[in-house]
């Protein structure tokens, strides 16, 4: 007698983990949905649609016709991700949640959960999809769909994760999910795709960060030191913002170019070609790469410095105990920002990646090497 094999897939309530669930139950895989609950304050009100995910997780549950778990996570989630979230903006960077989110939540609390319940993998919604390279270690590739392509978000993952995940829509473009999902009868094929922070949802965030954080309201200056207005607290505000600074005058839009940490004095330019805003190259640290190891530093390489950008050509070396990497474009890129993810791509492999700790102009890159 033949068993099949059992994979547990993450059913956020939405249509892209829906139809990954329905494609391994039509492979053959004994599937089992699990429906995970990260976040518990504020659950009763408007912004918060954890109760109607679930509702939706158990009715594609239903049609397609597998078993459905709800789990809680929301005090992993506290403690490992939503408490480093908090620390970041409190020292005046702009973090990403959803990197964090998927290597500690999404693919370890999830993936030892559904290894308790005798799963041999795990499977998600993302749009990205893992191979076996010669050498016998897994490499996380972009998806097909490059508009939907989630590897950036991804490039935490280590061998263990990557070893025992599926990522049964990395060859699927995301119109046809929809038609797929509408054509078996799934009651969520035309649901609105999730944005806002992981696990928390839309909200206004100025007004959601006030709950965790105090307000230290400061001077917005030029570059030269001239106060042309105030803001309502470094933390509300990210590298290249221009909706919300609230500068009056004539002349081209301001855009914020930098934090002045220690003065609490937020950096604004006018012009979104301002050279303030322009990086050759970046430093950063808390590096993962997906081999376990380095890449080679050297040229041949491209990356990103925020979801949806377009590869940049560049080159990296590593400092000698491989903690922090240096960074050089081809072509300066735009509002690079401390605190959000810069991740290493060879063709479609997705290598890894670090958190940036500071942009460098070409006098500071030529500096540092």
């Amino acid at each position: 007698m033949t068993t099949r094999k059992r994979v547990v897939v993450g059913l956020s309530g939405g249509v892209d983990s829906a139809v990954a669930a329905h494609l391994l139950k039509e492979q053959g895989y004994e599937v089992i949905g699990l429906f995970m609950k990260n976040w518990e304050d504020d659950d009763t009100d408007e912004h918060c649609t954890t109760r109607q995910d679930l509702i939706d997780a158990v009715s594609v549950a239903d049609v397609i016709g597998i078993d459905v778990e709800a789990v809680n996570f929301s005090a992993e989630y506290k403690d490992r991700v939503f408490s480093h979230f908090l620390a970041e903006y409190r020292a005046g960077r702009t973090p990403n949640p959803d990197v964090l989110c998927n290597s500690e939540i999404k693919f370890k609390a999830f993936l030892d959960h559904a290894i308790g319940l005798g799963a041999e993998c795990i499977a998600t919604g993302h749009y990205a999809g893992v191979r076996q390279s010669a050498d016998g270690r897994f490499e996380l590739l972009k998806a097909s769909d490059r508009s939907k392509d989630q590897s950036y978000f991804l490039h935490r993952l280590n061998q263990q994760q990557l070893s025992r995940t599926l990522f049964p829509l990395g060859d699927w473009l995301k119109r046809d999910v929809r038609t797929l999902a509408e054509r078996i009868g799934l009651p969520n094929h035309a649901k609105k795709d999730s944005t806002g922070i992981c696990f928390i949802g839309e909200r206004p965030f100025r007004e959601f960060l006030n709950r965790y954080l105090p307000r230290e309201p400061g001077d917005m200056v030029t570059p030269e030191g001239r106060v042309v207005g105030r803001h309502m607290g470094l933390m509300y505000y990210t590298i290249g913002q221009r909706q919300g600074l609230g500068i009056g005058g004539q002349g081209l839009p301001w855009y914020v170019a930098g934090k002045d940490i220690p003065a609490n004095r937020l950096v604004v330019v006018q012009g979104h070609d301002h050279p303030a805003l322009a990086a050759a190259g970046l430093e950063a640290a808390d590096l993962s790469w997906t081999a376990g190891t380095p890449p080679t530093p050297g040229s041949g390489y491209a990356a990103k410095t925020r979801y949806r950008q377009s590869d940049a050509p560049c080159d990296f070396t590593c400092d000698a105990d491989g903690t922090r990497l240096t960074m050089r474009f081809a072509d300066d890129q735009w509002a690079v920002t401390p605190g959000q993810s810069v991740v290493l791509y060879r063709g479609d492999v997705c290598l890894g990646g670090g958190v940036i700790e500071r942009a460098l102009g070409r006098d500071a890159l030529s500096a540092v090497a």
